[in-house]
């Protein structure tokens, strides 16, 4: 069955570029971005964990660790990653999950029939801190991703998180967000005292309250 919203991300353990993990272990009480990729040595993914590479110091400031996973087992990434910092004059700083026997795949519906029977899809899981999965995203192989989006959808989990806020549509880090539902207006002035816009009775807009 697929994993959905709120479930805990399943524990395994499993060898990498980066030496053998445990992966609730490795976590720690950070959050986490586990990523795959179809195969090593493939255009679209070596543009992509040379941008994640390079992003990995904006992830570490919000407390993010980054993993990528394939299929491919631990010789091939390891010779695939030279090529990536030949593409993108990046070095891959950060661990790749070897995963020929596709466990680890299996065990995050990684692998989509309709798309390939031994490949893994494009899939992005944001992890939170207590395990449970906060976020999942599936790409097509021929699409790569954006992963400025995905520091902009961390930056939104974190905040909401920890406030009664949404974001809306395009927000980016410091624009103002929605009060939820669920806080009535006699709280309004205690909870947020940089003022409350009412755009619509059921629309009431702040200023991002930890900024």
């Amino acid at each position: 069955m697929s994993l959905r919203l709120g479930d805990i991300a399943p524990d395994f353990s499993a060898d990498t570029t980066q030496g053998p993990i445990h992966f609730h272990e490795w976590l720690g009480n950070s959050w986490g971005l586990l990523f795959s990729h179809p195969a090593d040595f493939t255009p679209v993914c070596t543009t992509e964990l040379g941008k994640t590479a390079l992003l990995k110091g904006d992830f570490e400031r919000r407390g993010v660790k980054v993993i990528a996973i394939s299929v491919d087992d631990l010789d091939s990434h390891n010779r695939w990653t030279p090529d990536i910092k030949d593409v993108t004059g990046t070095e891959v700083n950060f661990p790749i999950i070897a995963d020929p026997e596709r466990k680890v795949a299996e065990l995050y519906d990684m692998i989509h029939p309709n798309a390939s029977e031994k490949a893994t899809v494009r899939s992005v899981f944001i992890i939170g801190p207590d395990k449970k999965i906060k976020l999942t995203l599936t790409y097509p192989a021929s699409t790569g991703r954006n992963f400025t989006e995905l520091l902009r959808v961390v930056d939104s989990l974190q905040l909401t998180a920890n406030y009664q806020v949404a974001t809306p549509a395009d927000w980016k880090d410091g624009d103002d967000v929605i009060v939820t539902p669920a806080v009535p207006n006699e709280a309004l002035a205690e909870k947020f005292p940089k003022g409350v816009t009412h755009v619509k009775p059921y629309l009431r807009v702040t200023p991002q309250p930890n900024k």
